[in-house]
């Protein structure tokens, strides 16, 4: 077998390695020595580009340090995506405008495309489908993917082992053989394939969450496995491992998008033949000690993690944080048989490069033009929408990933008070409002640390900053916000459930609080506590290895506008009254429509509104007030728009601040306050 070597490493390289690869802040005193012997691979992987509006300000940077790196081995360097390359939100949507039709790359615009063309730009080989990917629907996503007129579509082929595209109308025609050439892949579909790279063949498969029909639009699309857990999950791709390496392949890269890395960390040692696993979806920062970070960004473990295989071979595991603020970089050697020499990890080469203009100098990196033009080009839709004020705010809107999927925020609270308001105006019977706290996407204001510090503690908070060229003032609300933040844009769903179907639906919103999982409830209308000390509600139907009754709701009420109790549900875990009686909820149309996968609605929701008198408000005559006019009648965004309008504008801003945990009222969580639900 031939093996390869980086070729001749100079002086000067070897010391840009030691002071450059973590931005300076390396311990070491001397450069690593050069190897001789072993093939040597450097890989630079990222995922997630589908959170905050500021993604679109750090691609710059970030396609400089992508360069930068490359640019030091060419030949033995791999570009790998775990997926989430986009969301739909501003940017996503901005491509659809007009004015990309002349820029390079888009040429014909459409949703989600300029996404893609900087991809293209910056030489993504191949990506891992992620639930986000198909969060349009598998039209859209055929649409993003292939050529149309000028529009080249992706240059990558998206890859998923376990999941079956050929079961769905709209994307049966882009599926490409397994095992071929991932280069001659684009536009394609596959679950796995090779990459050249110096001579040798490298395996790539893909890999996407078995929840995917629960968090995302898989239309027909077939997920496996059906159930068993990870477990299930290895079985069904240790075949894909086992072809690859039936053909001589004894590199394999797993690119697996599970949406918590716990699940990575589990297939590295139920897997066979895997060397690296690339995870995605869960925004976790892996980051060496010597790595310089973000401000603000602390790392959750170290870079890489190792484990053994199956096999009793090493399987390392990788990650960075998304939107576009790290660029993963490892770079190993292999064995003769193939197998990862972990004696010569280096921390000083192998890391999270922080995307920033300051690691773009110091690697000497330059900003891909086509980028920086693609950019521009959106910056300059987004600025329109900017100045579209549409409400006003004295404090900062929280919509922190991490704070909407495990408490009450004041912009969780807000949404749900729009979605209940809007509500009304089609029928003013409806008297409750859930809404997933994953469907957030993003604050409404921005916080930063006091010179000197980085701790939480003293954050500092804002409302909105002005964009003085778009004419909008500190703590106006505008459409770019709503769109940012609420990027999905649901429709609004009106629906019956009984005082038994809401008590399952509150166990199940708190059932993976300790996960941060997006089906953490936002409400209106009613108040709750829970204790995440008990046990959860599981189901195999959503995914979990075991059914398991949840106990974590103590108590919850539905109460009037002022927060007045008007019928005790659950008093300390037992449903009072009627368990039939029936309250007029209103919820987002992705959460109550059942999945043809699932049989549940989105996040795993239970809803089962009788079809009799549900009503999908966007599906309705407009009722109400029809000020805003960015968003269609009766959606999410549209019912914050016109609650903005009607209630906070220059004269009564919003002023409602984030509290703490112990202070919350509408979800009480014990662990943090005595319980205050009930009077």
């Amino acid at each position: 077998m031939n093996t390869h070597a980086f070729g001749t490493l100079t002086a000067a390289m070897l010391a840009a390695f030691a002071l450059t690869a973590c931005g300076g802040d390396n311990d070491n005193d001397t450069a690593p020595p050069a190897q001789d012997s072993g093939f040597q691979l450097q890989l630079l992987h990222f995922a997630d580009m589908d959170g905050a509006t500021g993604a679109l300000q750090n691609v710059r940077p970030f396609s400089a340090v992508l360069a930068a790196l490359r640019a030091q081995h060419p030949e033995h360097t791999l570009v790998l995506s775990s997926g989430d390359n986009y969301i739909p939100g501003p940017r996503y949507f901005a491509a659809a405008d007009d004015a990309m039709n002349p820029v390079p790359g888009v040429a014909v615009a459409g949703n989600g495309r300029a996404d893609i063309a900087m991809l293209n730009a910056m030489g993504l080989q191949a990506s891992a489908v992620g639930n986000h990917d198909l969060d349009g629907g598998t039209e859209e996503f055929a649409a993003i993917l292939g050529a149309e007129g000028n529009y080249p579509g992706a240059r990558f082929p998206y890859l998923s082992t376990n999941l079956d595209f050929t079961t769905d109308a709209n994307l049966a025609g882009l599926v490409q053989q397994n095992g071929q050439a991932l280069s001659s892949l684009p536009n394609g579909l596959a679950g796995y394939g090779t990459l050249e790279v110096a001579g040798e063949r490298i395996g790539v498969i893909g890999a996407s969450t078995p929840s995917l029909g629960n968090i995302t639009s898989t239309g027909g699309i077939t997920v496996k496995p059906g159930g068993g857990g990870v477990p299930a999950l290895a079985a069904e791709l240790q075949p894909a491992v086992d072809a690859l390496t039936d053909d001589g392949i004894d590199k394999i890269i797993l690119l697996a998008h599970m949406q918590t890395i716990s699940i990575e960390k589990e297939l590295a040692t139920l897997l066979e033949g895997v060397d690296i696993i690339v995870a995605g979806g869960s925004n976790t920062l892996l980051a060496d000690d010597n790595d310089r970070l973000l401000d603000g960004d602390s790392a959750a473990d170290e870079y890489p993690l190792s484990f053994m295989s199956a096999a009793d071979e090493p399987v390392l595991v990788v990650n960075t944080d998304g939107d576009y603020k790290y660029v993963g970089r490892l770079v190993v050697a292999f064995d003769d048989q193939g197998v990862l020499m972990t004696d010569r990890l280096d921390t000083s080469v192998n890391g999270a490069y922080a995307a920033d203009d300051a690691m773009a100098a110091s690697l000497q990196g330059t900003v891909n033009s086509d980028v920086d033009t693609i950019a521009n080009a959106l910056e300059q839709v987004l600025a329109e929408r900017d100045g579209n004020i549409l409400g006003r705010t004295d404090v900062y809107l929280d919509g922190r990933r991490g704070q909407v999927r495990t408490q009450e925020t004041n912009l969780g609270n807000l949404t749900a008070d729009a979605n209940l308001w809007l509500a009304r105006q089609y029928d003013a019977s409806v008297q409750i409002s859930i809404k997933n706290g994953g469907g957030i996407r993003d604050d409404i204001g921005y916080f930063v640390y006091p010179p000197g510090s980085t701790s939480e503690d003293e954050l500092a908070f804002y409302p909105p900053a002005a964009n003085a060229n778009a004419g909008k003032q500190e703590g106006d609300i505008s459409q770019f916000d709503l769109e940012g933040s609420l990027r999905f844009n649901n429709s609004l769903t009106i629906g019956d459930v009984t005082a038994q179907e809401l008590y399952g639906l509150l166990e199940h919103g708190v059932a993976k609080v300790e996960n941060t999982a997006g089906q953490f409830p936002q409400v209106a209308g009613l108040r709750f506590s829970f204790d995440p000390a008990r046990p959860g509600l599981r189901s195999q139907a959503n995914g979990d290895d075991t059914d398991q009754a949840g106990e974590r709701v103590r108590n919850l009420a539905v109460v009037d506008d002022n927060g007045a109790v008007i019928d005790t549900v659950v008093r300390n875990g037992v449903l009072q009254g009627d368990p039939t009686r029936t309250f007029r909820l209103v919820t987002l149309g992705f959460l109550a429509t059942e999945n043809a996968s699932s049989g549940l609605g989105g996040d795993g929701y239970p809803f089962e509104f009788p079809v009799e008198n549900r009503l999908d408000l966007e599906s309705e005559p407009v009722t109400g007030p029809n000020a805003a006019t960015f968003a269609a009648p009766g959606t999410e965004q549209d019912a914050l728009a016109e609650y903005l309008i009607a209630r906070f504008g220059d004269n009564s801003p919003y002023d409602q601040a984030e509290t703490d945990t112990d202070q919350d009222i509408r979800i009480q969580n014990l662990a943090d306050r005595a319980d205050g639900v009930l009077p």
